[in-house]
């Protein structure tokens, strides 16, 4: 049988149904997302390989709260970095738990890592081991007072 995928991002409608019902009830089973979609329990399964494969789904894991583990305050932090040091202060920002991501970037700064802290001091500790980092300069740093829109890709998903 030949599926017809439509839209930009290669999925159709029957994909962007399976996407909002994993992410709306992860713990329901291939049977029971056959049954709500009304389809064969094959046809969920063989949507989700094909989603795993393109890299679309990326993993099945429990999105964790960071406030929940003790870690409330979270910052943004901009990195000033010697160019020729990247893959080095990449492997030491992973090394920090603290670091919840960082991406080198284009324009002012060069990493911008987003971090957590039990508090404010916690967040100074933080940033005073990524300056400690051989090949980071500077840091620039702004705490979050909340969040409007949380990380999500599901609307990019949806566009179709």
């Amino acid at each position: 049988m030949t599926v017809r995928r439509t839209g930009k991002n290669g999925l159709d409608d029957l994909d962007r149904k399976v996407l909002h019902l994993i992410r709306e009830r992860p713990r329901s089973g291939l049977l029971e997302l056959a049954r709500l979609l009304g389809v064969a329990r094959g046809t969920v399964q063989a949507r989700l390989d094909r989603m795993i494969a393109d890299g679309v789904i990326t993993d099945f894991g429990p999105n964790l709260s960071p406030g929940a583990l003790g870690y409330p305050v979270q910052a943004f932090t901009t990195l000033e970095v010697e160019q020729v040091s990247r893959a080095d202060i990449s492997a030491a920002l992973s090394a920090i738990p603290e670091v919840l991501e960082a991406h080198i970037v284009t324009g002012p700064g060069d990493v911008w890592c987003r971090v957590a802290g039990r508090d404010h001091e916690h967040i100074q500790e933080v940033i005073d081991r990524t300056l400690a980092i051989p090949g980071v300069r500077r840091s620039s740093t702004v705490i979050t007072l909340s969040t409007v829109v949380p990380h999500r890709v599901q609307p990019l998903a949806d566009r179709g």
